[in-house]
């Protein structure tokens, strides 16, 4: 166990506001922060990897686990029969290794991570106007009307949810949220030098 506990950093923000580039581009320059694989009932997508992109249960699975305390927030997402969550496994392990640890959850889930690690560093990621949303969804030609309709509902009600969080960023431009969100991890005390002090001496 690090004598220096890690940090725990929760990212939200509605959907179609771009945060899952800006996470991918976080991790990619910030190398020792560690993302929570997320648990899911849903079976893999093409491509997708077990323990990597998400860590693929049965639903017998993932209720035997919640019941049993295993996950720090769950929740059926969009209101769907798939279920999501965040194991403390993934988690507690890690912080107390020292390891900065950040999590890609919605408000709801967000909420729930703060009643059991109220210092979290919170961060909600907005669009710098509301339409914006629209038209990213919109954009990317993967929604249906009644798909997209639910979307922006949940996008809305979270949008009015912002203000919970400690740290609120605008991803107009995703070079200049990412150097934002580096500010902040930079004024939260995040040092991304993963060799020790003593071994710098010659």
């Amino acid at each position: 166990m690090n004598d220096v506990p890690g940090k725990l950093v929760v990212i939200s923000g509605p959907s179609g506001v771009g945060k899952t580039t800006l996470l991918r581009r976080l991790l990619a320059d910030l190398p020792t922060l560690i993302p929570s694989v997320s648990a899911t009932t849903r079976p893999p997508r093409a491509g997708e990897r077990d323990g990597v992109d998400y860590h693929f249960l049965a639903q017998d699975e993932f209720d035997r686990r919640r019941a049993a305390g295993e996950f720090l927030e769950c929740c059926q997402v969009y209101g769907r029969q798939h279920w999501y969550g965040t194991l403390v496994a993934e988690v507690e392990p890690r912080l107390a290794a020292g390891k900065w640890v950040v999590l890609e959850i919605d408000v709801e889930g967000t909420l729930s991570v703060l009643r059991l690690y109220p210092q979290a560093i919170t961060i909600f990621v907005e669009p710098s106007r509301p339409e914006q949303l629209f038209e990213r969804l919109k954009g990317r030609g993967t929604e249906s009307p009644e798909a997209m309709a639910r979307r922006l509902e949940v996008a809305h009600r979270e949008l009015h949810e912002a203000h919970r969080y400690r740290h609120r960023v605008v991803n107009e431009n995703v070079d200049e949220a990412l150097a934002e969100v580096k500010r902040i991890f930079a004024a939260e005390g995040f040092d991304d030098d993963p060799v020790p002090a003593a071994s710098h001496t010659p």
